[in-house]
């Protein structure tokens, strides 16, 4: 399973690791992912991702998954997430 957050697109990074004597060998900085279940308000349902941290405070913090989906590009979104979107962007002009 790739290490990438489903909502920011958020990666791995490549750097180095710097010892006293300065020597310089290759690591990764991984993202804190984490597998939660956000609630869809449109949808009426919970949906399990593999978010970052990060997203999982942007998405309290825009009000809820369905506002961040909605806000947010497609280009950083996952596959799951694209079609969740679609999907939520679909209820709410029923609705409406």
């Amino acid at each position: 399973m790739s290490r990438i957050c489903e909502l920011t697109g958020k990666g791995r990074q490549v750097g180095h690791n710097v010892s006293h004597a300065n020597n310089k060998t290759k690591r990764t900085f991984l993202p804190n992912l984490q597998n939660v279940t956000l609630i869809s308000d449109s949808l009426g349902k919970g949906v399990k991702l593999r978010v970052s941290t990060h997203g999982l405070r942007s998405v309290e913090h825009v009000g809820g998954l369905d506002n961040w989906l909605l806000k947010t590009s497609d280009d950083l979104l996952s596959l799951r997430a694209r079609r969740l979107k679609r999907d939520i962007a679909k209820k709410q002009q029923a609705a409406a």
